[in-house]
Order: structure tokens, then sequence, then C-alpha cells
């Protein structure tokens, strides 16, 4: 087999045998599994992973080119982190862009007339199947209050939201003063692809490879 070349940086589909799947522990949002995988070589070894029913994520940048940004508690990292809205896929046959604007909706209390795709992640493929999709969304606008009907519990209570210039979140993401996943790859990418003024971004509605 022939080394890879430039040409051929793009990930793709592929499946290696699986001769047995257990089922370890069922939780509400994320099931753990143990599959035997046979590798290239003929060897069969254990591979444990969580099942996720994946994410969306909000790059929501205003006309003076700020991010929105909130601060939520996550108790396995024993941190406050800087995030952006983001939330599971947990409606059924929902579109990922319309679940994205619930999100921004519910966690932010905007809403957006300009969607985009920005970038899609895979969160922790060595462990988990959780995969993302970041959208970038512009010419945002508050909700009226009387207009919003849902009522925040728990983590989401009491989460800070702040407007950042692009430009320092990056500086903060970088520094190691942002470390939420889906914030450094959505700034990350927005701040990339700001350079031809967003032109290159796919439709809010592409499908995911």
């Amino acid at each position: 087999m022939s080394a890879p070349g430039f040409g051929d940086v793009e990930d793709v589909p592929e499946e290696w045998k699986v001769v047995s799947s257990s089922r370890r522990f069922q939780a509400r949002v994320i099931t753990a599994v143990t599959d035997a995988v046979t590798m290239p070589d003929g060897e069969v070894v254990d591979r444990d992973y969580v099942l996720h029913p994946g994410s969306v994520a909000v790059v929501a940048l205003d006309d003076r080119e700020r991010v929105l940004l909130l601060r939520q508690y996550r108790h396995p990292a024993r941190r406050l982190l800087w995030e952006l809205p983001a939330g599971l896929r947990d409606v059924e046959g929902e579109p990922l862009h319309v679940g994205a604007a619930r999100e921004l909706a519910e966690e932010a209390g905007y809403r957006a007339g300009t969607w985009h795709t920005l970038v899609d992640a895979f969160i922790s493929p060595g462990m988990s199947d959780e995969r993302t999709r970041i959208f970038l969304a512009r010419d945002v606008s508050p909700i009226p209050a009387g207009e919003l009907d849902f009522v925040r519990r728990h983590e989401e209570a009491d989460m800070p939201v702040v407007w950042i210039p692009l430009a320092d979140a990056v500086r903060r993401a970088l520094a190691g003063m942002i470390h939420n996943s889906q914030a450094v790859t959505g700034i990350l990418a927005a701040y990339a692809a700001s350079a031809d003024g967003f032109a290159s971004l796919r439709p809010a509605d592409a499908p995911e490879a």
C-alpha cells in the first residue's frame, strides 16, 4: 500500500469486524460498551467506549465581531468553564441547526438571522462516539423576555453570559484560559473562517459526512 499524500487527508468511514459487544452501564444520556474488535493482524482486542446521542454548539457573533460565551459548572472537570451555547441531540428528527437555535435561545436568550455550519468534530473519538456540529450564528438579537418559556435548572440555573471580542477569545484559548473543547474549536474555526468573510462556510443544513 502506498503512503497517503496530501490529497488523501480526509476522514473516511471504516469499520473493523466486531466479534462481540457487551453493554456495561446504561444511564440517562450515555451507555458504556465493550466491543471485541478484530485488528488488521487478526488479533481480537477489547475496546471500551461510550455511546452518546451527539451534540450541537453555537458560535454567536454580533456586528462588533464579539462572540457570546457563557459560564457553566462541569462536575467531571471540577471547574467553571466558559463555553458556547450547546446541547444534546435529544429531539428525534430535529434538524441540527434547529436544535442549535433552540440551545441559543434557551441558554443565552438570543436568536440569529444568519446560520452556517462552522465545523464538525468528534469530541473524544478514543473513548466516545459523540460527534458535534458547531454552527456560526450571525445577525443576532435578544429574545424578548415574554417570548421565552424555558426554565433553567441545576447547572444551567446561573450561567452568566459575556460578549468578548473574537480575537481576544482566540488569545485566551491559546493561553489556556478557555478549556471547553467545543468553545476552543469553535472560536479558532470562526477566527480562521473570518479571513474570507465566512464565504467558504457550508450552509447550515449541510449533511454530515
